[in-house]
């Protein structure tokens, strides 16, 4: 399943264009959401529909029950297909990111996974 949130992104916009919201309210990156988007994001082609002065960055991060330890990390695109395989089920979340402004927003979510339940026995080796 798959969740695209740019309705919601959208309607963030048109409410900071329309002076409904402040650019401080719309540009509160977390440090820690910064630091992940310098170290560990994946660059768009897409300008930042705030400042437009640098492209947007992805970060990926992921969760679920089966995932342990890896739960709540920032994860490469090309990790995700590894970990599908390994895990039953998980959900992605993408957040762009600006690193200049501050902008960022949940952009998608999806769930990867081989759609097996592990046994309690598999969960705790892997943890």
């Amino acid at each position: 399943m798959v969740v695209d949130y740019g309705l919601a992104r959208r309607a963030t916009l048109a409410d900071l264009f329309s002076g409904g919201l402040t650019v401080d309210d719309a540009c509160d990156a977390h440090p820690y959401l910064l630091r992940a988007a310098k170290y560990h994001g994946e660059p768009t082609e897409a300008t930042c529909p705030v400042c437009e002065k640098e492209r947007l960055t992805h970060v990926t991060y992921v969760y679920g029950d089966q995932l342990g330890r890896y739960a709540g990390r920032v994860k490469a695109t090309h990790e995700l297909q590894e970990m599908a395989r390994e895990f039953g089920e998980f959900r992605a979340y993408v957040v762009e990111v600006c690193q200049s402004c501050g902008w960022n927003h949940l952009t998608l979510s999806y769930v990867l996974g081989h759609g097996e339940a592990e046994s309690d026995e598999g969960r705790t080796a892997r943890t």
